[in-house]
């Protein structure tokens, strides 16, 4: 397995807290990760049945034999344990003592907040970021046979078929997770409804209409949105605004932060059909929010990522705060730059971020082809060399 992004972040965190939750989607290598980065450590996976009971009904005990601590896989299964962990790391602090990870967010995050607050430090493991994959001996042919690849770890480390792997991780998704996560009575209705938010990806989203075409109401579309999105399926990117006085549109974008899932969910299957397919231009918008928040997150840092739009017609596909530095981002899946191409971020550039208060502006463009350009109205940015900027 190639070195993640994540490993220097996830080793300093555990030499200042006693405890670190590691969490992200099923798949994207938690456990191959931590295994890794500590070797020694006793390792105690809470997926197998009379482990994950044994755990339940007899904490105090499951602990006693882990005192020295250990990575705990799939702690979202027994939440209940991380209230017990409080006691064991306030009698002794010493950082690094316990690994916890966990594949649902919501309840991890939950179960934490309760009971561990100022003992633990927590990071996002997602999917493969594009320099990540490029560690792998395989390289992939052009863009759109990376985007259907997409980026779970274990397809490119054991050069797998993506259809068939993509298939099954559906599959078990939405027959297992879903049902832990959420009393789902028709899982055909929730496959259905996941296949109809994955056409919606890099679209502002409404879940009247999405429920609406799934057959079931406001405030089921509404729960199982946020069960895609606890399980790492998706985000919901939020409106930016800075200037309330303008009108401003304040729907939020959805965006799947697997491109190749949505190619599975999609019914796309290849790279070259991608190429033809009318939403070639949305899924590489998303695999760009993606691959952004990537960069961010495996820093081990928050990822401020927005979009923008004004109800005049304004539109910037992308902002991210960084510290002091606003980054627009317009994204462009043709692979030569079109004259129109940098007319947004013109616009916005001079009617918003001209009234911005100090805040470096930084106008980018990313686009489906090879050259990457400094120019004076944007930097214009190769897909091939995202990783290489700073986000």
């Amino acid at each position: 397995m190639i070195r993640r992004n994540l490993e220097e972040p996830l080793r300093a965190a555990a030499s200042k807290m006693p405890i670190v939750a590691l969490t992200g989607p099923r798949q994207s290598g938690k456990t191959t990760l931590c295994r890794a980065v500590f070797p020694d450590v006793p390792y105690v996976s809470l997926e197998p049945l009379d482990t994950r009971r044994y755990a339940q009904e007899d904490p105090r005990g499951f602990l006693a034999e882990h005192r020295d601590g250990a990575v705990l896989d799939e702690v979202q299964r027994v939440p209940d344990l991380l209230s017990y962990l409080q006691g064991i790391v306030d009698e002794d602090p010493a950082p690094g003592r316990f690994i916890v990870t966990g594949s649902q967010h919501f309840g991890l995050s939950a179960a934490i907040t309760q009971s561990l607050a100022g003992r633990v430090a927590m990071l996002d493991l997602l999917p493969l970021s594009l320099d990540e994959v490029m560690r792998f001996d395989r390289p992939l042919d052009g863009l759109w046979e990376v985007l259907w690849t997409g980026a779970y770890p274990r397809i490119h480390d054991r050069e797998l078929d993506p259809a068939a792997w993509l298939a099954d991780y559906v599959t078990t998704y939405v027959e297992r997770d879903v049902r832990q996560v959420l009393n789902v009575a028709d899982l055909e209705a929730f496959a259905t409804f996941v296949e109809l938010a994955a056409a919606r990806t890099a679209n502002e989203i409404h879940l009247s209409g999405l429920g609406a075409d799934a057959g079931v109401s406001h405030n089921t579309a509404r729960a199982w949105l946020s069960v895609l999105e606890t399980s790492f399926i998706c985000h919901r990117m939020r409106p930016w605004v800075r200037n309330a006085r303008k009108q401003r549109i304040k729907s939020r974008k959805l965006h799947f932060l697997d491109s190749g899932l949505v190619c599975q969910l999609l019914g796309i299957t290849s790279g070259q059909q991608l190429r033809r397919h009318p939403l070639r231009g949305a899924i590489f918008e998303s695999w760009v929010a993606a691959e952004i928040t990537k960069s961010v997150r495996h820093r081990g840092l928050p990822a401020r990522l927005f979009h923008y739009r004004e109800a005049k017609g304004l539109e910037v596909d992308a902002l991210l705060e960084a510290g002091n530095r606003l980054i627009a981002v317009e994204v462009k899946s043709g692979a030569t730059v079109g004259s129109d191409f940098l007319r947004g971020l013109a616009r916005f550039g001079a009617t918003v971020a001209a009234d911005l208060e100090g805040d470096r502006y930084e106008p980018r463009l990313i686009y489906g082809g090879d050259d990457s350009q400094s120019r004076s109205a944007a930097e214009i940015i190769s897909w091939r060399r995202i990783h290489e900027y700073e986000w």
